[in-house]
């Protein structure tokens, strides 16, 4: 009977965490190269709860951006910031996947969509 009940609240653990994400918690940095050919680091600040997402997203400059729409299911992270540029407002979409120690997202869609590897940042 002790089994059934220790491999019973394993299960419900295991069920409980994959429903509501992994640990993308805190400080997570991506470097990818820009036009110019020099290298560019986005830093990604998250905070998980129930599985929504929150935080800011660093651009050009360091301007931040609130993430809207976050959601995390397992191992999947869908999100969203709008950033002013040049007087208009622009929504840009990430959706990835959590992998090991890495977040391999893609950024915006179709044709200019590109991938792009955070990591959790040590400091």
């Amino acid at each position: 009977m002790k089994k059934f009940a220790y491999t019973a609240i394993a299960s419900l653990a295991l069920f409980a965490s994959s429903m509501f994400g992994a640990d993308l918690n805190g400080k997570w940095t991506a470097e990818m190269e820009g036009r110019d050919g020099q290298k560019r680091t986005t830093v990604f600040n998250f905070k998980t709860e129930a599985g929504a997402l929150t935080g800011t997203v660093s651009g050009m400059g360091g301007q931040e951006s609130k993430i809207e729409e976050g959601k995390i299911t397992g191992d999947e992270v869908t999100f969203s910031v709008t950033r002013e540029f040049q007087g208009q407002s622009r929504k840009q979409e990430y959706k990835g996947k959590i992998v090991g120690e890495e977040l391999q997202l893609k950024v915006g869609q179709g044709d200019r969509a590109r991938d792009i590897v955070a990591k959790k940042a040590t400091s």
